[in-house]
């Protein structure tokens, strides 16, 4: 337990070193402040042309789109952030078979690396959520309970671990695949930008497109997040979907997607790790 947690205390920490590019603290502080804040005037500009299109502006609905994108910056850096440890280690800096034969556990190390991923996205997840409820007008009423709080930090931590089982699940495949990997780790945020209700209620999608938001466990961990932060007046009128389920209920779903992610990550990343060994292709270079 000692080596993996000195494996993982040192990738998280090459991790962040490489996220940002070695540079001052101060300054990829900055940079991590304004970067959120873009991505809230992208946000804001987008619901104005399509609220005025739609000649309707309900507060309600933009708040519900705002909790949602804010949480959804942990799928998009987690994801991209785990394809890319065997990539860069392996095309870019080339230097996968050094740690590949060094005495620690290689799933430890990506787990490690993947983290630092998630330390960037907590902070641009405060500052967006933060931004919302100070600096806009009228301001996303982001409000939480006392007594809500121990089920928000239960549901936050198996979120993220379910998030980082998928990452590694689908990162293991990358051992066998050539350098444009980047291109899956774009194309899965998509779908799960698409049915897990972040931008819209799954029951705006047609037919029966919204049962498959249902299966995927981030959908779960997204509307529990809104019943948490935001008030239930809030809520009042949009059909999510998931109303007949209550918090424990949706907690209890987390908790049991998070151990079957896990259990399919490790059987997935190990496998892909024996092929790659099999063919003699861990520390082999692609191209194009």
């Amino acid at each position: 337990m000692s080596t993996f947690w000195r494996t993982f205390k040192v990738a998280a920490w090459l991790g962040w070193e490489m996220d940002s590019n070695w540079t001052e603290p101060w300054l990829f502080i900055i940079y991590s402040i304004v970067k959120p804040i873009a991505a809230v005037f992208i946000l804001v500009l987008m619901y104005v042309v399509f609220a005025a299109i739609g000649n309707v502006r309900p507060q309600p609905l933009f708040d519900f789109m705002y909790v949602g994108n804010a949480f959804f910056i942990f799928v998009g850096s987690t994801l991209f952030g785990t394809f890319q440890v065997i990539q860069s280690d392996r095309e870019w800096y080339q230097t996968i078979r050094y740690v590949y034969i060094s005495p620690i556990s290689f799933y430890v190390y990506v787990m490690g690396r993947a983290v630092s991923k998630i330390i960037v996205a907590s902070f641009a997840v405060v500052i967006t959520l933060a931004f919302g409820a100070f600096v806009l007008n009228p301001p996303v009423p982001i409000t939480i309970s006392w007594s809500a709080v121990p089920v928000f930090i239960v549901s936050f931590i198996l979120g993220l671990f379910c998030l980082l089982a998928i990452g590694i699940t689908l990162g293991g495949a990358t051992f066998l695949m050539a350098r444009h990997t980047q291109t899956i780790a774009e194309a899965v945020p998509g779908i799960f930008y698409v049915f897990c209700g972040v931008l819209f209620p799954l029951s705006v999608l047609p037919g029966g497109l919204s049962d498959v938001g249902k299966v995927i466990p981030l959908t779960y961990w997204f509307d529990l997040s809104r019943r948490l932060l935001l008030p239930s007046a809030e809520l009042q009128g949009i059909q999510t979907g998931l109303g007949g389920f209550s918090d424990l209920t949706i907690l209890a779903f987390l908790a049991i997607s998070s151990v079957a992610f896990f259990g399919l990550s490790i059987a997935v990343f190990k496998a892909g790790e024996y092929l790659a060994r099999k063919a003699g292709k861990i520390d082999m270079t692609t191209s194009y």
